[in-house]
């Protein structure tokens, strides 16, 4: 019929229900911690019955793999702005890419329990899922090539120094900036390990 809408109501209700469900899930694990959460309780605060919620996730860990992919291409977002406005300098490029990491990582512990951690046993994310991750990292490997660092330790260690001062500023100052204060020095001991040029009066 002309001018009949194409739209599938039925699947968009679908979708803002799961929505819905993820966002609750969200405000739970943020509440109560990641292990705590509850099939009921997310149904409960939803306002359907706990059965119902099988209609839209098989179980548990298919809220937890929903959120481990939605928390992913959360990041992978954040990840190319600050690519997009990276800096010439290697070392200044370097600092861009930690603080966007860093400071996406202590604005949510259980978001960041999630992404990073083995917090909840026996979860695998899916295939599906488990693709913005593969994407970050993969552009984040081209982004240390282009610098010269390729070797997979000196890489590594990047990683493992992230790691260390994000979980010690969750775990000794949440919602403060200690360890971010660190983090310009930290790199700079990164960057003269692996070699990396100094700035010669590049702004950042």
């Amino acid at each position: 019929m002309l001018g009949e809408s194409t739209r599938n109501r039925q699947a968009e209700r679908r979708e803002a229900t799961r929505q819905e469900i993820l966002e609750v899930a969200w405000e739970l694990v943020r509440e109560h911690g990641l292990p705590q959460l509850t099939l009921r309780e997310v149904a409960s605060r939803v306002g359907m019955r706990a059965p119902s919620l099988y209609t839209h996730f098989a179980s548990k860990n298919a809220i937890y793999d929903a959120m481990f992919g939605q928390a992913w291409q959360e990041y992978e977002r954040v990840s190319q702005r600050a690519i997009a406005e990276l800096p010439a300098s290697p070392r200044a490029q370097m600092r861009v890419l930690s603080r966007a990491f860093f400071d996406f990582a202590v604005a949510d512990l259980a978001r960041y329990q999630l992404m990073n951690q083995r917090t909840i046993p026996g979860f695998v994310p899916s295939s599906e899922s488990y693709a913005p991750s593969v994407r970050v990292m993969h552009q984040g490997l081209e982004l240390l090539a282009n610098i010269g660092v390729t070797d997979r330790g000196d890489v590594e260690i990047w990683f493992a120094l992230l790691a260390g001062l994000v979980d010690q500023q969750l775990a000794n100052d949440p919602g403060g900036d200690s360890r971010r204060r660190l983090l310009d020095r930290a790199v700079d001991m990164w960057a003269d390990g692996v070699g990396l040029a100094h700035d010669s009066g590049t702004t950042e």
